[in-house]
């Protein structure tokens, strides 16, 4: 499956960084760039359950393909929200059930940064995504 060219744009530069405080600069870089989400989006409708910070998701299908939109309270989650997206945005709904998350992460080199409650929130995330594809 090929990569969206977000994603091939996110392993470029994350596999470039030198070191985790490189990457985590970028992390909340990437955060920063995610469009606001309107006060009627960030509704409970649209809150991502099973994360500890809150994350909001609304996502639309365009010509065959998902565009999702997402915020978070937290920075750091912001950020992987951000990086989550650039993974899954222009993909249709089969491909969107064979993301694999943990893979993602590992290849940009942000795997071991994420403790098991921030893994399990970013699952939930993909997993209400995949929910919302159907």
């Amino acid at each position: 499956m090929s990569l969206p060219a977000d994603a091939v744009n996110a392993l470029e530069v994350f596999q470039a960084a030198a070191g985790w405080e490189q990457r985590a600069r970028l992390l909340m870089q990437w955060g920063e760039r995610l469009p606001a989400l309107d006060d009627a989006q960030m509704s409970d409708a649209n809150r991502v359950h099973g994360c500890e910070s809150q994350v909001w998701l609304v996502g639309e299908l365009r010509d065959g393909h998902w565009q999702f939109h997402a915020n978070s309270d937290a920075r750091l989650i912001r950020g992987l929200v951000a990086l989550l997206l650039a993974r899954v945005n222009g993909l249709s709904a089969a491909e969107l059930q064979q993301v694999d998350l943990a893979d993602w992460f590992n290849q940009l080199g942000l795997g071991r940064q994420l403790s098991e409650s921030r893994s399990n929130g970013l699952n939930a995330v993909l997993q209400r995504m995949r929910e919302i594809s159907l």
